[in-house]
């Protein structure tokens, strides 16, 4: 492993870590808190601001293109211009544009502002796991941290429908994005006292792989966004498909023969990062799914009002935090790959579980079961994921590896949903009302199940092979 960058390492590695944990965690928990808190309170701000059916899905859909169009470009940047400056930028961005959404007047202005957002959380996200990277010695303690980091993802989504839940109904939706300013400014002040300016890489941005990964990626993830809408027969829906193929394929051409590639290739030259960026994609795709169709089911089908359907999550909430804490004690035991596949298992258990509910299904034994079976899995899951991802990677490679764990996962939200929405109309013929909502949740969790059963075998073919298998395929194909 290539020893460049280590310097800032051990700088600081004598600072104290416990408060530069706390910052990646606090400023990580803002990044994925935005992402969930606004799918409770949508229907006041769709009442709020006057958004179109059609339209309030750029609520969500502006933050994600632009989160998961930058990423690589703000992984890149970290590891060429300084991880502190970068987080720092970053954080200065979420919180302005929370304070331009919490303060929106007009559709344009709340689109344009979760649009912002979504480049200071593309600057930001990368920035965080690079530096948790960095910080803490491979083995036992960054195991520890990423723990934490990936616990905090899971429980901040989670908290965020009950956190949007309660303020719609009790205060108001835009407190869930002021809360983000007080926030945003301790961070900011935090990290200039307790971090350390990573050493700055020599060279330039690679522009062109800049430009044609973000608008490569904004394309596919629009193209999958609109089809939900218009179809996969539309023709902007096709071109968009089509240009993101070109472009896409032109950014990996590029990668390959670029002196600095913003995503070097060699990230996937191990079996086990290419493992986890797959099944990541495809774990939040279900994910995402499970949040925004349970919250529908909860709402149009039981009935429940906003901060009761937040609450409603807690179980599953309470879950996820319990078994994310042991995590570390479990992965030392049984091994990353055999956790990893055990959550992907028990989540997949839930989720199919879960799909079976509908009109008459009690709460307890037919929501809350399975809700808790699917939090102990994502508890289970997103660490063992998010290590394998970052496995064995170069210290001057920690900003873009870092990019390319945020980018599976951001792709995971964004195409994952679009592609459950679409398919969840699927055979619905005539049905409307609670029923097409009944029938749309059923089988977009269903569909879901299928994601994370693929996800799983992924898993056990590329990450939780015993080790003597996975050497004898190695010694047969360098024999």
């Amino acid at each position: 492993m290539s020893t460049k960058g280590a310097g800032p390492q051990a700088a600081a590695s004598g600072l104290n870590k416990a408060a530069i944990l706390a910052i990646i965690l606090v400023s990580y928990v803002m990044i994925v808190l935005d992402t969930s808190i606004v799918l409770t309170g949508l229907p006041r701000i769709h009442q709020g601001l006057g958004f179109t059916d059609a339209g309030l899905a750029w609520v969500q859909s502006a933050y994600t293109l632009t989160f998961g169009g930058f990423l690589l470009l703000g992984a890149r940047a970290g590891d060429i211009l300084g991880r502190r400056r970068m987080l720092m930028v970053g954080l200065a961005l979420f919180t302005l544009a929370s304070l331009a959404i919490g303060a929106a007047q007009s559709v344009a202005w709340m689109i344009g502002a979760r649009a912002v957002q979504g480049f200071g959380a593309a600057i930001l996200a990368p920035s965080t796991l690079a530096l948790l990277q960095t910080t803490f010695d491979e083995g036992p303690e960054r195991t520890r941290a990423v723990s934490y980091y990936s616990a905090v993802a899971g429980i901040a989504a989670s908290v965020g429908l009950v956190l949007g839940g309660l303020l719609a109904d009790w205060i108001s939706w835009r407190v869930g994005f002021l809360i983000n300013l007080p926030i945003g400014i301790a961070m900011i002040v935090a990290a200039r006292r307790y971090i350390a300016e990573t050493e700055q890489s020599a060279g330039q941005l690679d522009i062109i792989g800049a430009l044609t990964s973000t608008v490569g990626m904004a394309a596919l993830v629009y193209g999958f966004i609109r089809s939900a809408d218009s179809g996969w027969a539309d023709g902007v829906t096709q071109a968009s498909l089509t240009g993101a193929a070109v472009l896409l394929g032109v950014f990996i051409l590029n990668e390959w023969k670029a002196r600095q590639p913003i995503m070097p290739l060699r990230l996937f030259a191990s079996r086990e990062r290419a493992g986890a960026y797959a099944a990541r994609i495809l774990f939040l795709g279900a994910m995402i799914g499970f949040f925004f169709f349970t919250t529908q089911y909860l709402q149009g089908v039981l009935a429940y009002g906003a901060s009761l359907t937040g609450m409603a999550f807690l179980p599953m909430t309470m879950m996820n935090f319990a078994v994310a804490m042991v995590v570390p004690q479990l992965t030392s035991r049984f091994g990353n790959g055999r956790v990893l596949a055990g959550g992907l298992a028990l989540a997949l258990f839930g989720m199919a579980w879960l799909s079976r509910a509908s009109f008459g299904t009690d709460y307890w034994t037919g929501v809350a079961l399975p809700m808790m079976l699917i939090g102990a899995g994502q508890g289970m899951t997103l660490s063992p994921l998010t290590t394998s991802g970052i496995a064995g990677v170069a210290s001057e490679d920690a900003g873009a590896g870092s990019g390319v764990v945020n980018v599976a996962h951001q792709l995971g939200n964004s195409l994952g949903l679009a592609v459950l929405v679409a398919v969840a109309v699927i055979g619905a013929g005539p049905l409307g009302g609670r029923d097409l909502l009944a029938y749309r949740f059923g089988t977009a969790l269903a569909a879901g199940s299928a994601t994370l059963a693929l996800a799983l075998l992924i898993v056990l073919v590329l990450i939780a092979r015993p080790r003597g298998a996975a050497q004898a395929v190695a010694n047969s194909a360098s024999a």
